[in-house]
């Protein structure tokens, strides 16, 4: 059964063996491992994994898959969206996420799952290129942002691999990469997590402008908040390390 990737689910199938152990060896993957995997597409990572580790959770949107995720062993398809998937419903639950991740819902995905996957230490993922080096990005560079932030208070990276265009069918008009990454600490709270999206909402601005547009605090509060850290009072958010939003929260609190 010939299945046409939809555009608008950000489909892009693997057709590669060979990317599919650079995913095993980056994922760290063991016979006792329970893996989820989001967005299976022909089921090329799903059988893969099913062959190497205990159990896969695979969630699929797209039914017309049906029949290609058929019969794998050890696998339990799940049908519906990711996003807003009861992911504490998964019986026995995932300690990895290894993902083929759907270009438009990647970035999401990828920090709420820190909240919502308690139980997941170990992340390797597929994901554009861009976005792959946002995830880990260092301050005061153009690719550093709210989500480098979040990922990087909670994870810390383990592996990165670049990926050609031609293991993906149809062959998409950017490139990829996989990232793999371990949790290290606590989901950052819901104070940091406001105060850090508010920091990065207006790049243009200072960060004491930025946290004041947003109402998260008056542009004096944050100015005086940002010098007690250490920072001038017209200091934008990419100046600041992951910690410090932590610290410059506590002080906003």
């Amino acid at each position: 059964m010939n299945v046409a990737p939809k555009k608008e689910l950000g489909q892009h199938f693997l057709v590669d063996d060979n990317i599919l152990r650079v995913i095993g060896r980056l994922a760290e993957l063991d016979a006792d491992d329970v893996v989820l995997e989001v967005g299976p597409g022909l089921g090329a990572l799903t059988r893969f994994l099913a062959e190497r580790v205990a159990y896969v959770h695979a969630i699929e949107i797209d039914r017309r898959l049906r029949d290609r995720l058929a019969e794998i062993p050890r696998t339990q398809v799940h049908w519906g969206d990711a996003v807003t998937f009861d992911f504490a419903s998964l019986e026995p639950p995932p300690g990895k996420l290894v993902a083929n991740l759907p270009y438009n819902v990647a970035t999401p995905l990828v920090v709420e799952s820190l909240d919502r996957l308690p139980t997941v230490d170990v992340w390797c993922v597929m994901v554009q290129r861009e976005v792959a080096d946002r995830f880990f990005a260092s301050p005061r560079t153009k690719a550093y942002g709210a989500v480098s932030v979040l990922l990087q208070l909670a994870t810390e990276r383990t592996g990165f691999h670049p990926v050609s265009r031609e293991v993906f069918r149809p062959r998409p008009n950017v490139d990829s990469a996989l990232v793999a990454f371990r949790r290290v600490g606590p989901v950052p709270s819901r104070r940091v997590r406001v105060v850090v999206d508010a920091a990065f909402a207006h790049r243009r601005k200072t960060l004491a402008n930025s946290l004041a547009l947003a109402g998260v605090a008056s542009r004096d509060r944050a100015a005086v908040a940002l010098e007690a850290i250490g920072h001038a009072t017209n200091a934008r958010a990419e100046e600041l390390a992951p910690s410090e939003f932590v610290t410059l929260a506590d002080r906003l609190a």
